[in-house]
């Protein structure tokens, strides 16, 4: 069964579901690819609330509950400053508001890097606590024997390699990844780590096309791109970024919509008709019952 509640968007109130809703699983999204081909391409993007999961679930494999929700939803500078109960709220809002995808949630900075054992309690906790299926972190061949040691206790990980924002100091900025040979066949050799650590799937950010092109052949795990290739075994983009909700628009984001004019727009309406006292009118108003 998933999800136990459902959003109603005429009350904002979550409601029991009427029937039992069965979610993709880790295991069917692993098999996506199969002798090294993906037939279907994964569809993955973020997801922070209840409503933004209820608009996006019936049209995605995965929501991931990612730490761009720092920069996102919270206006940090970076995804540094996020929190465990952070990404905790979110990815149990995001549970309870979906029920096709299957729901992810990053690892935060600092909650798994310090010991196996650290990066399996912090896992734990967000799977009791939000109900997700799975936890992606960053880093590669460094990581490799923390992602084995989770898959191994049962909690699935998605890795993440090339432009890893939670190393963004030592990185030196959010550049593309891979123009030199040294970096190119880091990366490579991350993957193939993470891919025989047991990681479900692998996250290939900024990195030049024919490197996220070689990651992909090199690992028998689904890959997810974003600022990498169409040959990725999947995409995945912010939402926000998606739909236009900022002026900057990063190289390798499409906008598929314009809503940061759309609401700006509606508030414009709004703010106008208030200061002209046409709102609210009688339809929006409560008045004595004749008789």
């Amino acid at each position: 069964m998933s999800s136990t509640f459902q959003l109603d968007t005429s009350t904002s109130r979550a409601n029991p579901t009427p029937a039992p809703l069965k979610r993709l699983t880790i295991p069917a999204i692993r098999a996506r690819k199969a002798a090294g081909v993906t037939a279907e391409p994964i569809v993955m993007l973020t997801a922070y609330t209840a409503r933004q999961a209820q608009l996006l679930d019936a049209h995605c494999d995965l929501l991931l509950v990612g730490d761009s929700l720092g920069q996102v939803i919270y206006g940090l500078p970076s995804s540094l400053p996020v929190t465990l109960d952070m990404m905790i709220a979110h990815g149990a809002a995001v549970v309870r508001g979906s029920w096709h995808s299957a729901v992810l949630v990053d690892m935060p900075f600092g909650t798994y890097e310090g010991s196996k054992e650290q990066a399996f309690a912090s896992a734990a906790q967000i799977l009791k606590e939000t109900g997700a299926a799975g936890v992606k972190l960053e880093g590669g061949e460094a990581m490799a024997e923390t992602v084995a040691f989770l898959t191994r206790r049962g909690i699935p990980v998605m890795g993440h390699v090339g432009l890893t924002p939670q190393a963004v100091n030592v990185l030196g900025g959010y550049n593309a990844r891979g123009r030199s040979d040294a970096e190119a066949e880091k990366i490579v050799t991350d993957a193939r780590a993470l891919d025989q650590a047991g990681a479900f799937a692998i996250v290939i950010e900024g990195v030049v096309e024919p490197i996220a092109i070689a990651a992909t052949q090199a690992v028998s795990c689904p890959t997810i791109g974003i600022g990498a290739s169409a040959q990725c075994d999947g995409q995945v983009l912010v939402t926000e970024d998606m739909l236009g909700m900022f002026e900057r628009v990063p190289r390798f984001v499409r906008r598929y919509e314009e809503l940061a004019e759309t609401i700006a727009g509606a508030a414009q309406r709004y703010a106008a008709d208030v200061r002209a006292r046409a709102f609210p009118g009688d339809e929006q108003t409560y008045q004595p019952k004749k008789g």
